[in-house]
């Protein structure tokens, strides 16, 4: 039997309880996507539950857990990749078709792994796995909170996200130093924005690098040409925006063909 050890370089924190496994994987019952993408099996704690009915893919960094895959899920053969899900080619991969993304993703890159399911939104309706609870907090955060913000507003511009539940250090080999939570995200029906979607990146992101400072401050160094004392939403500060306030200020800004 082939066992793998973990590797704090990949930040590799393998999940050891079935239940919480069969917890997330429930979460996998929609009909809008065909293929299911896992990043991250490891020894395959979720993928032994992920429901036949959908094509899966298993992809894989690390050299151990590929030869472990291979030896015990030999009908997935065909379908593991070896490979750094962030390098991947991700748009050549899934062509056409929707796919569900599960995992239990590896902490110091979930943030990254979420910007580019945001970056493939088209192809990608569903989304559930596990986080640090803190980076997990951040993404479901509502307006208002010290935890709002970037990764916050450009998430549920897309999609619908939900906190589902904590889970202990004592269920992984080994224990994290951080406690962890679940999530899922399922992409919203009009997930199409009514502005310029790369001004709008922009502008959430110049807003909450000055987050104790107010919209109209945060936004001087664009030069825009617009008076930013003449509408009350500019004397806002960054976590009272909602993500549907970021697209007024976008359509705002759009509609004075601001110089940007």
């Amino acid at each position: 039997m082939i066992f793998v050890k973990p590797k704090k370089k990949l930040g590799q924190h393998f999940l050891k309880d079935e239940n919480i496994a069969k917890k997330i994987v429930s979460q996998l019952y929609f009909d809008n996507y065909s293929a299911v993408l896992e990043i991250g099996p490891g020894m395959g704690v979720l993928t032994k539950f992920i429901p036949k009915n959908k094509k899966l893919y298993l992809i894989e960094i690390d050299e151990e857990s590929i030869e472990f895959l291979k030896v015990n899920f030999k009908t997935l053969v065909g379908n593991i990749i070896h490979g750094d899900f962030l390098k991947f080619n991700l748009k050549k991969f899934i062509k056409k078709d929707q796919i569900g993304v599960i995992g239990n993703f590896p902490y110091n890159i979930s943030s990254q792994i979420i910007f580019k399911v945001i970056d493939h939104r088209n192809h990608i309706p569903f989304l559930c796995g596990m986080f640090q609870k803190e980076v997990a907090e951040r993404i479901c955060q509502d307006k208002g909170s010290k935890k709002y913000g970037i990764l916050s507003v450009i998430v549920k511009a897309f999609y619908d996200s939900q906190f589902l539940f904590e889970v202990s250090p004592k269920v992984f080999l080994p224990p994290p130093r951080v406690k962890s939570a679940v999530i899922k995200l399922n992409r919203r029906k009009n997930f199409k924005l009514k502005c310029d979607e790369e001004l709008f990146f922009k502008i959430v992101k110049l807003s909450f690098q000055q987050r104790r400072k107010k919209i109209k401050n945060s936004l001087k160094n664009l030069h825009l040409d617009i008076n930013l004392d003449e509408d009350t939403i500019f004397d806002l500060r960054p976590e009272n925006l909602s993500y549907k306030d970021y697209i007024e200020l976008t359509q705002k800004i759009e509609s004075k063909n601001a110089r940007i």
